[in-house]
């Protein structure tokens, strides 16, 4: 039977947000799996501080398929990753039409 742990992104367990400090791949690290057989469960939200909407582009577990997102001016959280499983070894970064205006929050459920 499997079992969820709720844990922090590797990139920050104080449950802050990570400020998106990049504008190019590769992106600013948000989450690293572990080796092994468990996958994470991916919940990431993001913050718009800017007065214009910002393009930003999530590379989930590699850089070739990137999810890209509009975030919303002066936005509070929105969705941007609703849980999609990341296996072992894998990589979740961003980055930002605009540099140091969007933050991103959430949680990883591992599954072991």
């Amino acid at each position: 039977m499997a079992t969820f742990t709720k844990v922090g992104f590797s990139a920050d367990t104080s449950g802050m947000g990570i400020l998106v400090a990049t504008n190019s791949t590769p992106g600013t690290t948000i989450h690293a799996s572990t080796s092994g057989t468990t996958f994470d469960e991916v919940w990431l939200y993001a913050t718009n501080e800017h007065a214009s909407a910002i393009n930003l582009t999530i590379e989930f577990g590699q850089a070739t398929s990137p999810i890209k997102i509009s975030v919303p001016a002066s936005s509070g959280l929105t969705i941007i990753i609703p849980g999609l499983s990341l296996g072992p070894s894998k990589t979740v970064a961003a980055f930002a039409g605009t540099i140091n205006k969007v933050s991103i929050f959430g949680y990883v459920n591992r599954i072991s």
